[in-house]
């Protein structure tokens, strides 16, 4: 079974809005992201399993706000108190994710084809998320994450980087094409590039 991206038929390559006279590194870049495997994991409440003593990939599970757990290859967003949203683009994890999670201490639900995923990268990747989000994004640091709304659609917010800025907005992949013209329409003003 093969999967199609929430945006095949709607993100397009080539540069748009204000972009004449501008170097390539001034642009925002937007791409569609596909194919990570993404998992949610919460820890049930009558749980007594520590999860201190849990690594995914070699990786802990954070209970700390906004905190990320990150390698080359898997990142472990907060997404809650004793819930967490594990995006990796190695599929045999899940394998490893289901020995160490028993069923009777997590649920665990693989939600990868029910998202979409938009990375914007690039000086003004900041200016568009407070175009539509209320969150005061001076603050948001390198591996760092939130969930909240952007133009009143649900999203989780991955900051991947700050020197440039680039994030990872994840949404659900009703919301993909509404969000993704939502997002394109806030770059326009600073020049992007669809790769």
């Amino acid at each position: 079974m093969s999967s199609i991206s929430a945006l095949k038929n709607t993100h397009i390559k080539g540069l748009f809005g204000d972009h004449e006279g501008k170097n390539d590194n001034e642009f925002l870049k937007v791409s569609e992201l596909s194919d990570f495997l993404i998992i949610q994991i919460v820890k049930y409440k009558s749980s007594l399993t520590a999860i201190e003593n849990i690594k995914l990939d070699d990786l802990n599970l954070k209970n700390e706000a906004l905190n990320i757990s990150c390698n080359a290859n898997t990142r472990i967003l907060w997404n809650g108190p004793n819930n967490w949203l594990l995006v990796s683009s190695k599929k045999e994890i899940l394998k490893e994710i289901n020995e160490k999670l028993v069923d009777t201490d997590f649920a665990i639900t693989n939600i990868s084809h029910s998202r979409a995923i938009i990375q914007i990268e690039g000086k003004n990747t900041k200016e568009i998320l407070k175009k539509g989000c209320p969150f005061n994004f001076n603050e948001l640091k390198k591996n760092t994450c939130l969930n909240s709304t952007y133009n009143e659609m649900s999203v989780t917010i991955d900051m991947l980087d700050d020197n440039p800025d680039k994030v990872r907005i994840f949404t659900l992949r009703s919301f993909g094409e509404s969000f993704y013209h939502s997002i394109t329409d806030a770059c326009l003003e600073f020049g992007y590039k669809g790769v």
